[in-house]
């Protein structure tokens, strides 16, 4: 059973730094799409950034772009996302989601209903 788990939420001040983690279980991390997206209240999830576990090329949207950076670690399932520079407008649930690589992840991130797998969500604020 395909499991993720995300970590590293919480309450930062603007300009701070957070990194979140998704940990996956019940498959391994080949030839899968993993992504960071994000809600905020009264709008769509949006993709953040994504990674290809094969080749490790990456997806960032322009508003995180120069600011967070999306990694993976095989050997230990685990993908995560440092976020720097955070802004009051990086508010938003954080989740963590994964789906077969068919496509670059660049096509596929903008798209999160083409995932299938989700976590459950960690909460970032950013706030004074």
């Amino acid at each position: 059973q395909v499991q993720l788990v995300e970590s590293g939420g919480g309450l930062v001040q603007p300009g701070g730094s957070l990194r979140l983690s998704c940990a996956a279980s019940g498959f391994t991390l080949d030839y899968y799409a993993i992504g960071w997206f994000r809600q905020a209240p009264g709008k769509e999830r949006e993709g953040v950034s994504c990674i290809s576990s094969s080749d490790g090329r990456t997806y960032y949207a322009d508003s995180v772009k120069g600011r967070f950076t999306i990694s993976r670690d095989h050997a230990k399932n685990t993908v995560y996302l440092q976020m720097n520079s955070l802004k009051p407008e990086d508010t938003a649930v954080y989740y963590c989601a994964a789906e077969g690589l068919w496509s670059t992840v660049q096509n596929m991130c903008v798209m999160p209903t083409l995932f299938t797998s989700w976590g459950q969500g960690t909460q970032v604020t950013v706030s004074s």
